[in-house]
């Protein structure tokens, strides 16, 4: 996405805003991207904290993208401006309470959403161009994005005159009212954030030089007695009874915004102050405003005044003095079913390749809310999943397309038909276990298309699954591996990313290499065992305690009766089949040889399961049926 870049360097996670143009103005998108990215970091131990910073000059984040919502709400549709409140203000509440130190670099204007995505981080530091401001109640709006939160924290009633005049902070007034940390100067900001990125250590900040002077501190006896008032009403006159430059500097600013938001807001900021304050409360307060600003507000029209038709004469619906307290109580009142809930996005799937593992991949990511159509060449389906006619149908409106497929060839095919249905900027996901070169080619082709590709084999087999408790090998940019997290996180219980496009299926035919190699020795070694007259039990108990120690030996046994329960304790019925592990150790030679890389013993283990299952009985069998299959011959 070219209006954020997401990406880890050293021992920290970077998300920088990259829209200066638009001084770094906040899109649904950005929203969802940071909120994947703090996701994909929040357990990934090479990630010691995150950095947010943003490109240009002029400003961190001056607000919102509010145009989207003022076309779409003054069509009627005021669920668009909904849902991207819910998905904006889940990602606040992530970034408040993020178990890892992130931190903020507040540069130039700070407005609004802004504050949202950088003033509730662990450690935001300001500099000299900061300025910080609430000014939703010139728009006919609220302070949102947890404001409140910060606004009712404030010292005295700092958090009422901030909120309802819109003043702006320099950096000595933003650590005062509690909107920042530390102050240092920007010259620094370079060093400081090397300094982070190579240590992963908020020791790397040192001590914070004094901050400028605050104006607002100086101010605070007067701007409590001012703003202390109860109802709009109160405050407003108190400032007409006050011939000070700043109650009638106030009280300029006040006449021009919605009489409506400046009368919530202070109602807002009552009742979020006290005890059992926390970011939750506050979003959740705050959506019940976004939630009817658009039909019972004058969102609409501040947003026309404001940026469309720049008119600057807003028609608010109520004049300054006479703001009913019902109305006020009605922007309040709670939501019922459409509370905050702070639920994950649910998203649009495509999933193709309904097969013996796709199948119950694609279930339980219907289980879990997603909407998932699904298509299979053999006319296959999933609990849960609707059913489609064709591939290009699956993949039609799908944020993130899934394929379960045979082989490399049929990756490619099934690519060049979905790329075209795609959406731009959505993720095609292949969980298939393919040759490198395919992997890497349907990458390419997906850059070039606007869309994003992730080569993610699977390890677990069908229980795996079923159960949701896959391990994915993961090779593709961040961004596109950030926004497929959740899903992992349903269908396995690990992910990792292993780099760019191919390198989840070269981890994948590397892991199985060893895998083929080492269930090939244990069963050798139980059936040498076996005619030298030690027990399998004896031999089993010995060597799972000590450096014959292996996942073919402790965990998937291939001697019936002994250890775990595994296929062999079923007749061998596969979990993993013989011929899926020669599948993967011929990819595994095939790599090797275009790396020009030597692997004697995977070149041996895949000619023994060439024989075995296209020569012998292994065809359908488990790959740890090799153990009869030794018993059964001598050394000739």
């Amino acid at each position: 996405m070219t209006d954020i870049q997401i990406r880890t360097e050293g021992q920290a996670g970077r998300i920088t805003l990259t829209r200066p143009k638009a001084l770094n103005a906040l899109t649904w998108d950005m929203c969802l991207a940071t909120e994947q990215a703090l996701d994909a970091w929040r357990n990934d131990d090479s990630v010691k904290l995150v950095i947010m910073d943003a490109e240009g000059d002029r400003a961190f984040c001056a607000g919102g993208d509010i145009a989207e919502m003022y076309r779409t709400g003054t069509a009627g549709d005021f669920d668009y401006g909904r849902a991207f409140w819910r998905d904006e203000y889940r990602m606040n509440a992530k970034l408040a309470e993020y178990p890892k130190p992130i931190v903020s670099f507040l540069h130039g204007f700070v407005m609004g959403g802004g504050v949202g995505i950088g003033g509730h981080c662990s450690h935001r530091i300001v500099g000299e161009s900061t300025q910080i401001s609430m000014p939703e109640c010139g728009i006919g709006f609220v302070p949102d994005v947890g404001g409140s939160f910060v606004l009712a924290q404030a010292p005295g009633r700092l958090g009422e005159y901030l909120g309802i005049t819109a003043a702006r902070m320099g950096p000595g007034d933003a650590i005062h009212a509690g909107f920042a940390d530390r102050f240092h100067p920007e010259a620094d900001w370079p060093a400081l954030k090397q300094a982070l990125i190579d240590s992963g250590d908020l020791a790397a900040l040192g001590d914070a030089p004094t901050p400028p002077d605050s104006a607002l501190a100086a101010q605070q006896a007067e701007i409590d007695r001012l703003f202390d008032g109860e109802a709009l009403k109160d405050v407003l006159n108190t400032l007409r009874n006050s011939d000070s430059e700043l109650a009638q500097k106030g009280l300029k600013t006040m006449s021009r915004n919605a009489p409506l938001s400046m009368a919530v807001t202070l109602e807002m900021i009552h009742r979020l102050r006290g005890p059992g304050l926390d970011i939750r409360k506050a979003l959740e307060l705050e959506y019940r405003v976004s939630h009817r600003i658009m039909q019972q507000g004058d969102f609409l029209e501040g947003i026309r005044a404001a940026i469309i038709d720049k008119d600057k004469s807003p028609k608010w619906r109520h004049d300054l003095d006479s703001v009913p307290l019902i109305d006020v109580s009605k922007m309040l009142m709670p939501l019922g079913a459409d509370t905050l809930d702070f639920k994950e996005k649910t998203m649009n799937i495509g999933f193709i390749g309904l097969g013996n593992m796709g199948a119950p991949m694609a279930a339980n990511l219907a289980k879990a809310g997603h909407a998932v159509k699904g298509f299979d060449v053999a006319g296959t389906t999933a609990e849960g999943v609707t059913p489609v006619a064709t591939a290009e149908e699956a993949a039609t409106g799908a944020d993130v397309v899934i394929t379960m497929l045979p082989n490399g060839q049929i990756l490619r095919s099934v690519a060049a038909q979905i790329l075209p249905a795609m959406s731009k900027g959505a993720v095609l996901l292949d969980c298939s276990t393919v040759d490198v070169a395919s992997a890497r080619a349907v990458a390419d082709e997906a850059e070039a298309a606007g869309m994003m590709a992730l080569d993610a084999p699977v390890s677990g087999g069908i229980g795996g699954a079923a159960g949701g408790t896959l391990t994915f090998m993961v090779g593709g940019p961040d961004e596109a591996f950030a926004k497929a997290l959740p899903l992992f996180d349903i269908m396995g219980q690990k992910a990792v990313h292993c780099g760019p496009a191919g390198n989840g299926q070269a981890a994948k035919i590397c892991n199985n290499m060893i895998l083929g190699v080492t269930m090939i020795a244990t069963c050798e070694a139980f059936a040498l065992a076996d005619k030298l007259g030690l027990d399998r039990q004896a031999m089993f108990d010995v060597v799972s305690t000590s450096s014959g120690y292996s996942w073919s030996m402790n965990a998937y046994c291939p001697a019936p009766g002994v250890g775990p329960k595994s296929p062999a304790d079923n007749g061998y019925q596969p979990g993993f089949a013989a011929d899926l592990m020669l599948k993967d150790l011929r990819l595994s030679q095939q790599a090797a040889s275009e790396a020009d890389a030597d692997t004697p013993l995977g070149q041996a283990a895949m000619e023994l399961y060439r024989s075995f299952v296209e020569d012998e009985d292994g065809m359908g069998r488990d790959f740890s049926a090799m153990l009869p299959r030794f018993e059964k011959r001598g050394r000739g």
